[in-house]
């Protein structure tokens, strides 16, 4: 088994000596004497055998081996801080890990500013994120492989708290031979054209939702690959509509005119599926998505 030569505080006290600008700064930064600073930094070069200060006048500074080894060393000392404050936080409650299923028809500006407030309150837990489709959100839940969800399928049997309403939209690029139509689009006739569908993520899926109606389809994991195919002119796709204002805006992408149902709206809502298990860590990512949407916190 391998024994290390060196310790942690011996790095700790190099790490010092530099930031501080030499042995007396950091000395009375760490309120400890000058001597032993220099002790333990001399010993470190003896143990390793290469020289990671040199002293021109009253500075010391790295040696290129010292620049080398002093970067990695940090990685050592943060890893270990990270794991002792993880350790404490586990031994208070406090989740090793938060499991958060996010239906793909989210708006993705909101989840990263989700994931930007509650990063720096983590307390190094590891966020797992499940990027969900129609009824993968349910299984995810059902199965009991997530903490919380945002989903528009409430599974029968669990409560849910609706956060926004997603209106969803019939697009085509603007070469496509539809864009320019001005009658509206039969269902039949529409069921003619390619269509460009997102997988749902179920082992099992069924599929209820959706207009699925077109024979000739193509199905992609998510709508940033779809989107691409569809922009080079091929098929048509139901789409967030937040997901493409830009085109629609600038009149790369055109809306279809559909007969009996142009447009569909899905409620998103938050979903925990074991509200009296979840931990502290669970509870405030939680909170922060109903904090996000306006909305009151989770009770206890």
């Amino acid at each position: 088994m391998y024994r290390p030569k060196t310790t942690l505080e011996q790095w700790r006290m190099l790490q010092a000596v530099v930031d501080n600008g030499g042995y007396a700064q950091a000395a009375a930064a760490l309120n400890k004497s000058q001597s032993s600073l220099n002790h333990a930094v001399s010993k470190l070069q003896d143990q390793l055998g290469v020289a990671l200060l040199e002293v021109k006048g009253r500075k010391a500074f790295l040696t290129p081996t010292g620049e080398v080894l002093l970067r990695r060393s940090r990685v050592l000392t943060d890893t270990v801080e990270t794991l002792e404050s993880l350790a404490r936080n586990i031994e208070c409650g406090w989740e090793p890990e938060i499991r958060l299923a996010v239906e793909s028809i989210y708006p993705q500006s909101l989840l990263v500013q989700l994931l930007e407030g509650f990063q720096p309150l983590s307390r190094g837990s590891r966020l797992q994120v499940y990027n969900s489709v129609i009824t993968g959100s349910e299984e995810l839940i059902l199965d009991g492989k997530v903490d919380i969800a945002i989903t528009s399928i409430i599974p029968r049997g669990f409560m849910g708290q609706a956060l926004m309403t997603v209106e969803m939209v019939p697009v085509v690029h603007h070469s496509h031979h539809l864009a320019g139509r001005t009658k509206a689009i039969a269902a039949d006739e529409l069921a003619q054209e390619l269509q460009l569908v997102i997988r749902d993520t179920a082992n099992k899926p069924r599929e209820t939702q959706g207009w699925l109606k077109a024979e000739n389809r193509w199905t992609f994991g998510h709508f940033a690959d779809a989107l691409p195919v569809l922009k080079g002119g091929m098929g048509f796709i139901w789409v967030p509509r937040h997901w493409v204002e830009a085109e629609l805006a600038d009149g790369s992408l055109k809306l279809l005119s559909i007969k009996d149902g142009g447009t569909r709206a899905g409620v998103l809502n938050l979903v925990i599926p074991d509200p009296d298990q979840i931990g502290p860590g669970t509870r405030l990512l939680a909170n922060n998505i109903m904090a996000l949407h306006g909305l009151p916190e989770v009770e206890d």
